[in-house]
């Protein structure tokens, strides 16, 4: 009986002494949400699955519903990151928003690789979009008529595209899709469309045009020469605490340990 209570009590010391070192250390474990833009899809994809592999008792989730939806679910309390592809507006600010720049985009002006045309100058990209110009042999191209695809209202994409070309509410759009993938699609099916979407997520499905003889690249977007581009933007409240598994994940993508992933995923890192 004595000799057991020796070993009990032995055995208490030794943990007690070896804390610091491991003993009774609990994994974190935890969830965390994450919902907007259907742009940043591969960055984040590509950051969770890093992420997750180094932090095995936390999940991230990522909900593509578009910049917008993003940033009002963030409002909302329904997720604890929001991912947009655009910068917040004022009154998103004045609202208890804080945006903070992930990494940099090229918007790329897409068209079917049959398409000769290979180089737009923006005033050009902004005449076809608003109907000025409307059949591809105006540009150097084929006798056919030009099919405008775009994003839906609300798109971080669309709001940075229309922003730069200064096209707001005058895109005369033969479609407006949900999603990235849904333009590059519909452009890859069709050789008289045109399009725009994130470098970040372009396929060899399409080309990517070059604006103002400046192609898209991690080159030109740095250096500002490629005109077409805007910011992925992390979404968060302001005076509200993220929990400690969004803390984690937050630091560890906005840190110069995640810049390579994020190279790899085709988008700009800021650090």
């Amino acid at each position: 009986m004595k000799a057991r209570k020796i070993v009990a009590l032995a055995l208490a010391a030794l943990c007690a002494v070896s804390m610091f070192a491991g003993c009774g250390k609990q994994e974190m474990t935890g969830t965390v949400t994450t919902d907007g833009s259907t742009s940043m899809e591969k960055v984040i994809g590509a950051l969770k699955e890093t992420f997750e592999a180094d932090n095995e008792g936390i999940t991230v989730t990522y909900n593509p519903t578009g910049s917008g939806s993003g940033i009002t679910a963030v409002a909302e309390g329904r997720c604890d990151i929001g991912l947009s592809s655009r910068d917040l507006k004022d009154e998103e600010i004045a609202a208890g928003l804080t945006g903070t720049v992930l990494a940099y985009d090229g918007i790329a002006i897409i068209v079917n690789p049959e398409n000769p045309v290979s180089d737009l100058t923006l005033k050009d990209i902004a005449k076809i979009y608003t109907g000025e110009i409307k059949n591809w042999n105006e540009v150097g191209g084929n006798d056919a008529e030009i099919v405008l695809i775009g994003r839906e209202a609300g798109s971080g994409t669309r709001d940075g595209f229309e922003s730069i070309t200064k096209t707001a509410e005058k895109c005369k759009y033969r479609q407006e899709l949900t999603s990235t993938g849904d333009v590059i699609t519909t452009v890859a099916g069709n050789p008289a469309a045109i399009g725009y979407a994130s470098l970040a997520s372009v396929k060899d499905s399409v080309k990517a045009l070059k604006v103002g003889g400046i192609a898209p690249s991690e080159t030109t977007i740095k250096d500002g020469s490629y005109l077409v581009q805007r910011n992925f933007v992390l979404v968060t409240k302001t005076d509200s605490k993220l929990s400690d598994a969004a803390q984690k994940f937050f630091d560890y993508i906005t840190s110069a340990d995640a810049s390579e992933v994020i190279k790899t995923a085709g988008a700009v890192p800021v650090k």
